[in-house]
């Protein structure tokens, strides 16, 4: 067990060589973070790094076991990259799982959402296939993972001063 990265509150962990594990405690309720992570507007809002500088151009979910999600980033549609996979699990307020099946291997990506004395606490838990799928993806996640979560501090932020 090694740690990554740790900004702030986000602790970002590789727990075995195919196992990520990222951790934050939001002060917001956790029906709030739940439709931050569910809607897609909300989600737009936070899930891509602006440090990138890579633009959310669309983002669909049909949240029910079975249905599908898409995530598209670029600033061209017709070069645009899209992140795709099904839901596997969804229990409101507790509970996601969803497959990553863009790459060809799947990776199991399950969040959950816990009432904590300061607001929620989320875990992100990545499966993946192999060593070799969390390696590459951990090149990009030591840094995004903590900047995605403060933009969704922020976001959430702004959704309880709104009530």
């Amino acid at each position: 067990m090694s740690k990554l990265e740790t900004v702030g509150p986000t602790s970002v962990e590789r727990m075995s060589e195919t196992d990520l594990v990222v951790t934050r405690v939001f002060a917001a309720p956790v029906a709030s973070v739940f439709r931050a992570w569910t809607t897609p507007d909300l989600f737009k809002l936070w899930w891509a790094p602006q440090s990138m500088g890579v633009p959310i151009l669309d983002v669909q979910m049909d949240l029910r076991v079975g249905g599908r999600y898409s995530v598209t980033f670029g600033h061209d549609p017709a070069e645009a990259m899209t992140f795709f996979g099904d839901y596997v699990e969804v229990e409101p307020n507790a509970r996601l799982v969803w497959t990553n099946d863009e790459s060809g291997e799947t990776t199991i990506t399950t969040v959950t959402f816990t009432p904590d004395p300061a607001g929620t606490r989320l875990v992100l838990h990545e499966a993946y296939p192999s060593k070799e799928a969390l390696d590459e993806a951990c090149i990009g996640m030591e840094g995004s993972m903590p900047e995605q979560f403060l933009q969704l501090d922020a976001l959430l932020a702004r959704m309880v001063e709104a009530g």
